[in-house]
């Protein structure tokens, strides 16, 4: 009886351990398999940069470093006291060529043909702004210096370039021949009194 009972609890116990074992190598199979199966949670990228030789890279920065030391519109570089891109913009803008003379006058004396300047901005041979030396006209605007009662109509409602060019605020006068537009607008409502001094200062007038 004794002899029966051991081969009986031997027998149990060999089958307990196959069963373990077999659901071991079975779980370990499973978690292999999902190894392979599934992707990895980080996709894997491959890196096809292909690094430009480093003289090359230097050229680039001194090359964008010389073109951004000018102001540049329409392919002309600005340079203070010159205007001799005047005939291909005033013709853009509409100017007639016999208006010319007096418009490049205007401008030098305005602007100093630097179509970036606000009102009281001093700037250098570049036209690159140094520093502010009056603050108390900073609504004029580029080129012909377009002040702020032609524009902004919270100033006067009846701003022609606001109402007839829907050009309200100061920054697109800023582009030359935005603002050369504009003055050819106010040039044809009252002639070259916009920018004559008698029209706003009395003790200037002949």
């Amino acid at each position: 009886m004794l002899v029966q009972n051991a081969i009986k609890y031997f027998v149990a116990g060999l089958l307990t351990f196959t069963n373990f074992t077999g659901l071991f190598v079975i779980n370990k199979l499973h978690e292999d398999s999902k190894a392979v199966q599934e992707p990895p949670s980080t996709p894997v990228v491959l890196d096809t940069y292909e690094p430009q030789p480093l003289l090359q890279l230097n050229y680039d920065r001194e090359q964008h470093r010389a073109q951004s030391k000018y102001i540049t519109h329409y392919g002309i570089i600005f340079k203070h006291g010159d205007i001799s891109w005047l005939p291909v913009l005033a013709a853009q803008a509409g100017w007639p060529e016999s208006t010319w003379k007096k418009l490049g006058q205007i401008i030098l004396r305005e602007s100093g043909g630097c179509p970036n300047v606000r009102g009281g901005d001093v700037a250098n041979a570049d036209c690159r702004i140094l520093r502010v030396s009056e603050w108390n006209h900073r609504s004029d605007t580029g080129l012909l210096q377009i002040n702020g009662v032609n524009y902004n109509t919270k100033r006067n409602k009846w701003a022609a370039v606001c109402n007839e060019m829907n050009v309200c605020t100061q920054e697109p006068l800023l582009d030359p021949l935005i603002n050369l537009k504009a003055g050819k607008l106010l040039y044809d409502i009252s002639g070259w009194s916009p920018w004559d001094p008698c029209t706003w200062d009395k003790s200037r007038c002949p």
